[in-house]
């Protein structure tokens, strides 16, 4: 316990360090005593506060909000359904989010309000039909099976609406399906806080059936486990967390499939109170780092993620 405790710590400062480093690096060259400055509201002109306040903090803050809701819904999935290679968008959330999107952009109007509105709007349809029909279902693989059925579904009508649109309309969707985390502005950033912080409320609440549900269904409910009530709180989770962060920054993947292996890897533990906490500040890690790099090599985000997560399933699909 003693060794998890400095891990976390570890992986705490290891987080801050890279939040920073993403702050203050960046296509314009600012000092970092400038940084400091604009950090703290004196001594510099507003083009530079602009940029250090309103672009790179933002946009810092977006990568740790993203990384931690992204990694937390992913290991809920994984431990919901016993898949490894389940991910926060494995019920159909991206393509719901997609839907949305797609019927605005490629009817050729939008904004980034818009936008982040339709993909949640989207996302929030997919997982309000699936908590309907797990008042129905006994068996969480139905639920899943059903969830990967909406997504090919949704998925297919999408692709009509891409074949239908015009070219504008049709790089503007294919644009935001690669992932960004510049288009959020500040109030946004609010927003989107807020539901990370409810999600995860909502995953420290089911920490303690989570850890029952890795025994399997059968010992969850003769330990006393509410199933449909476990699987509505965890859905309610992973639906705020990834819904939100596919609303604002379009669907990220690979850290939430990626990131809970390489927390259960680093602490060793199978308890969901550490697991949650090392899975979060993982995922912030990564996603920061992968921020970093797609910035100074102007590449989507979404190109790096998949490179740093790719690894990762493939060493899980060998070794299981």
């Amino acid at each position: 316990m003693k060794r998890t405790g400095w891990l976390l710590s570890a992986l705490a400062l290891l987080m801050a360090v890279l939040f920073a480093a993403d702050v203050c690096l960046g296509s314009v060259d600012i000092p970092l005593r400038q940084v400091v400055q604009a950090l703290f509201g004196s001594g510099v002109d507003a083009r530079t506060r602009t940029i250090v306040i309103d672009l790179r903090l933002v946009k810092a803050a977006t990568a740790l909000l993203a990384g931690i809701a992204l990694s937390v819904s992913g290991l809920q999935m994984q431990t919901l359904f016993r898949n490894p290679l389940a991910g926060p968008y494995v019920l159909g959330l991206s393509s719901g989010a997609s839907l949305g999107v797609a019927l605005l952009l490629l009817a050729g109007v939008g904004s980034s309000s818009g936008i982040a509105a339709a993909a949640m709007a989207g996302a929030a349809a997919v997982m309000g039909l699936l908590l309907i029909i797990n008042e129905r279902v006994r068996n969480v693989m139905t639920l899943l099976i059903l969830g990967i059925l909406f997504s090919s579904a949704i998925g297919s009508v999408v692709q009509i609406l891409q074949f239908m649109s015009h070219e504008q309309a049709l790089k503007s969707y294919v644009v935001w399906t690669m992932g960004s985390l510049s288009e959020v502005t500040a109030p946004q950033l609010g927003i989107l806080g807020g539901c990370v912080a409810a999600g995860l409320l909502l995953s420290v609440v089911t920490a303690k059936p989570l850890n029952l549900l890795e025994l399997g269904e059968v010992f969850a409910r003769s330990a006393g486990v509410d199933l449909r009530r476990s699987r509505l709180a965890i859905l309610a989770s992973t639906t705020l967390l990834a819904g939100s962060v596919t609303a604002f920054c379009g669907p990220i993947g690979f850290i939430g499939m990626a990131m809970p292996h390489i927390a259960r890897t680093l602490t060793g533990a199978s308890d969901h109170r550490v697991l949650l906490g090392a899975s979060a500040l993982v995922g912030a890690c990564v996603l920061i780092g992968c921020d970093i790099i797609a910035r100074r090599y102007l590449i989507p985000i979404n190109a790096v993620t998949s490179l740093a997560g790719i690894p990762v399933v493939i060493y899980v699909v060998i070794k299981k």
